[in-house]
């Protein structure tokens, strides 16, 4: 007998633009939702031909928003939102990739979805055919029938009769009723207002039909509702029309045309769909399936994994239940793990319990410091977690055992704290970066989700959210096991994926020279932390604020009046109406741009008032972000600051610093060196500074290989006086000025627009220092060049390390999405390859400081270029060469580069001190 499928195609639109983050493939395309639908698509497949599914089947979309259901009533769906504005240009290739299952893809213009699907329903039925409609939307329940049944893919279950009369409480065939007078806010159906589906339900199943409730509502007892039924019964009766399914269309193609082929999906359309948008799983997912062809890799594929099996996990009770695991890992020589903690941050968090998987589905949790959910409720019996942490300790530190993680440098923070020191280890947070840096985020749910078309447990599912929000520790242990030990399930599956990956796509390099032995170091840096003065920083926030008060008073009097000056608004119309100050521009919203930019240009020409503004929010910045907060951040138990460093936070590989963010405290102005001076060492140590010396302009003159800088650095000459003789003919204090801004902004690809805006000078004459500079220098002109084109025919840059950052959108129309990609991807192969080279410093430092006695010096940050040391008094003669020598040695033996690396080392009392 034949069976159609009707897939409810714009259904699955949404569910799998708001499953997936954005994403853009190898064009600069937006396909989040279009990757969604594939891997939705693609997973139906796969069940329904585990199922012996349908002969026949089509997807089903709405041609627009507009049906003929606005012309019965122009507020039909009005209050819903106009779909996101990445969403609208994946619609088409959304279609194109049903089609690329070689599936029929229908709609009709006037018509919706619901409509073509009811349509063709029941012609098939007719013809005494089985219909599966793929959906679990409300609306089109109504049509379920014998024969005819709706197929829920979010929950994996079919509905039926029983299904409709149990949430709704009458059978199909009075769906419809219900719906109309309960009505419909996202459709913007009116209905009765007051009546909900409770209510609907009963008086359906009591008088029939909307009709019958109308007829009868004047002999009902006197009540709201019996005035509202009187009211709108008019609104119910076109409520009823609304809902009401058009199942008499003429069809735009015959039955027939819906016959699956026997030997399945053809592979060549598909193939090629997913290679236009580099779906890299996807494809490795069709290799597994297809019959060998030319095009079929040659490497080892790897067997998809089985659907995360959260009721195969188990939870470690017992200390023989754990040493079976162990002996298992020990067996296997790998294990995935991962902690679980009562706080976000590394260096404050408590242990709770920890999760190991040996494969997928091989998980269990270890739950260690659990304790009831309130305070009457009975501690669940577990491990104690001296005795577990005792039996794991020997397994994770164990050099013949692998340890895999997700952002592992976490867990060992948490770990070190109960003496345990994880070796060795692999990261697939680190894989994913330097395999994928540019194209998507690394978190685990979206990767899980873009690798692995699995949808994670989300953290609020098991803790709740709110003022209603649990800690871990008082998760329920079923459910605390199905979240953790999910974690280490995916973790391993995702490491086993990046791990085949990373030498067939060049990123062993980057991930096994750089990135894998940085993990440890970060993870020590971020357990010391760096001790800092409260009192200092409490004088400090008091004088600030006294600052501040101070300008705003002049900022008040200069504009003549009291206004809020953190209201964009309110400067707005103080700058531009008020004060009627020329180049005012006005956003979407209607309100005028204050940016940094706008503000630099106004004090730029000399108004006063804009220069105020800009000093009043750096000091309000400056106090709130660090002279209050850093004062709540110190640790109790260590009285030191404990930030945390991003692997994959910046796209060209620097780390970034957070919670709190210690990298961005201004250089070069007094204020900043006061925040530094408050960064201090421990007695009888000091601060040391390590920073290197104009290592980007260095590393450009290895890139374009130009003798006259090369020259400069190798003699130690002064590169900014340099370019200032040679552009301007002279070197004094303007010129040099004008020649390091020069220097700094041709790396990072400025436009001539830019420039001008940096030097105050016109776009012609900042065009013209930019063409004297290439003469000057070409071997930086035939780099930029060179770095474009390979960006624009591969889609991403490289450092010399081979990590790969990727542009997608370097081909965008959008000429600022292009030229935004244009200068990142000029600049990303030198700061890049800057990052990876003080990273490998960062590596080594560590043992050279151990050989050669310094056991009392200790990495403690890293801020761009420069890494801080705490150091013991007694040791600082002889850490300083043995850190200035491997910093300049970095890049070695690896790359030896034709410039030398220069390396400046100050020290005292304090950060600013050292400086």
């Amino acid at each position: 007998m034949p069976h159609l499928y009707l897939v409810d195609g714009s259904g699955y639109i949404f569910r799998a633009y708001h499953r997936l983050p954005p994403l853009t493939n190898r064009h600069g395309e937006p396909v989040g939702a279009v990757y969604g639908y594939t891997t939705m698509l693609w997973k139906l497949a796969d069940e329904l031909h585990a199922a012996d599914g349908p002969t026949h089947m089509a997807v089903i979309f709405d041609a627009s928003s507009k049906s003929f259901r606005n012309d019965m009533y122009d507020q039909y769906k009005a209050h819903r939102p106009p779909p996101p504005e990445d969403l609208v240009p994946q619609f088409p290739v959304i279609r194109d990739a049903t089609r690329a299952f070689s599936l029929p893809c229908l709609e009709e213009e006037g018509f919706e979805a619901d409509d073509l699907i009811a349509s063709y329903a029941k012609a098939a039925l007719a013809e005494g055919w089985s219909v599966t409609i793929v959906s679990s939307d409300k609306d089109l329940m109504q049509l379920i029938e014998p024969g005819l049944d709706l197929y829920d893919t979010m929950n994996n279950r079919r509905l039926g009769a029983e299904h409709v009369q149990e949430k709704f409480g009458v059978g199909p065939d009075k769906l419809g009723d219900v719906l109309a007078l309960m009505g419909d806010s996202v459709d913007n159906v009116p209905g009765v207002p007051g009546i909900g589906p409770k209510r609907a339900s009963e008086l359906i199943k009591q008088f029939g039909d909307v009709e019958a409730v109308i007829a009868a509502a004047p002999a009902m007892k006197p009540s709201k509702m019996r005035d509202n039924l009187l009211e709108h019964a008019d609104a119910a009766r076109l409520s009823r029309e609304l809902v009401r399914l058009k199942d008499d269309m003429a069809l735009p193609a015959p039955l027939d045309e819906f016959a699956l082929p026997d030997s399945g999906i053809p592979e060549a359309p598909l193939r090629a769909f997913l290679e236009h948008h580099g779906f890299k799983s996807l494809l490795t997912k069709l290799s597994q399936v297809a019959e060998p062809t030319p095009d079929t890799p040659s490497h080892p594929v790897l067997p998809p994994d089985p659907p995360c099996d959260h009721d195969a996990y188990q939870t470690v009770l017992t200390l023989d239940a754990l040493d079976e695991w162990i002996a298992r890992a020990r067996a296997q020589g790998s294990v995935a793990l991962d902690t679980e903690t009562d706080a976000l941050g590394s260096a404050s968090a408590n242990l709770v319990g920890l999760s190991l998987a040996l494969g997928p589905n091989q998980a269990c949790y270890v739950p260690l410091a659990h304790s009831g959910g309130d305070l009457l409720s009975d501690v669940p019996q577990q491990i104690d977690m001296a005795e577990a942490l005792g039996r794991l300790k020997p397994l994770f530190e164990d050099p013949g055992v692998l340890k895999v993680g997700h952002n592992l440098k976490y867990d060992l923070t948490v770990l070190a704290r109960h003496g345990i020191a994880v070796t060795p280890i692999d990261d697939s947070i680190v894989m994913s970066f330097d395999l994928d840096a540019g194209l998507h985020g690394h978190g685990l749910d979206e990767l899980a989700a873009t690798h692995l078309s699995h949808s994670c447990i989300a953290f609020k599912d098991v803790t709740g959210s709110g003022k209603a929000a649990i800690g871990f520790h008082q998760v329920a242990l079923d459910q605390a096991t199905r979240y953790a030990a999910e974690d280490a399930d995916v973790a391993w599956r995702l490491w086993r994926r990046f791990k085949a990956r990373l030498a067939l796509e060049g990123a062993t390099r980057v991930y096994e020279l750089v990135d894998r032995p940085l993990v440890p170091v970060i993870a020590r840096m971020e357990g010391r932390g760096i001790k800092v003065d409260a009192a200092k920083l409490a004088q400090l926030s008091a004088d600030f604020g006294t600052q501040i008060e101070a300008l705003e008073a002049e900022v008040h009097a200069l504009a003549g009046q009291p206004f809020t000056i953190g209201s964009p608004k309110q400067l707005g119309d103080i700058l531009f109406e008020k004060l009627g100050l020329k180049g005012g521009r006005k956003g979407k919203s209607g309100v005028y741009s204050t940016d940094v930019n706008e503000l630099e240009r106004l004090a730029g020409e000399g108004v006063p008032i804009a220069r105020k503004v800009l000093e009043w929010r750096q000091l309000t910045k400056l106090k709130s972000t660090y002279t209050d907060s850093l004062q709540a951040d110190i640790n109790p138990r260590t009285g030191r600051v404990h930030t945390s460093y991003s692997l994959t936070g910046a796209q060209t590989g620097r780390l970034s610093s957070n919670d709190p963010n210690l990298q961005n405290i201004p250089i070069r102005t007094e204020t900043g060196r006061q925040i530094r001076d408050a960064f201090v060492a421990e007695p009888g140590h000091l601060i040391l500074s390590a920073d290197y010396s104009q290592i980007e302009l260095r590393l450009a003159a290895h890139f374009a290989d130009e003798p006259a800088l090369k020259a400069a650095f190798a003699n130690g000459d002064d590169i900014h006086a340099l370019t200032a003789t040679e552009l301007f003919g002279e070197v004094n204090r303007d010129t040099r000025g004008r020649a390091k801004t020069i220097n700094f902004a041709i790396l990072y690809g400025i436009s001539r627009w830019g420039l001008a805006g940096r030097l105050d000078v016109t776009a012609d004459e900042a065009q013209a220092m930019i063409d004297r500079y290439f003469d000057r220098f070409p071997g930086i002109k035939t780099y930029i060049a060179e770095t474009l084109t390979r960006a624009r025919d591969t889609g991403y840059t490289e450092t010399l390390f081979g990590r790969k950052t990727h542009f997608p959108r370097i081909k965008s129309k959008n000429q600022a999405e292009r030229g935004g990609s244009e200068r990142a991807a000029v600049n990303a192969p030198i700061q890049g390859t800057s990052a990876d080279i003080i990273k490998r410093a960062m590596a080594r430092i560590e043992p050279a400081l151990a050989a050669g006695g310094c056991t009392r010096t200790h990495m403690l940050l890293q801020v761009h270029d420069e890494l801080v040391f705490e150091v013991a008094e007694d040791e600082v003669e002889r850490a300083t060469p043995i850190i200035r020598e491997v910093m300049a040695t970095a890049a070695e033996p690896y790359l030896t580069l034709n410039v030398p690396l220069g390396v400046e080392i100050g020290t005292g009392s304090s950060w600013g001190a050292a400086h």
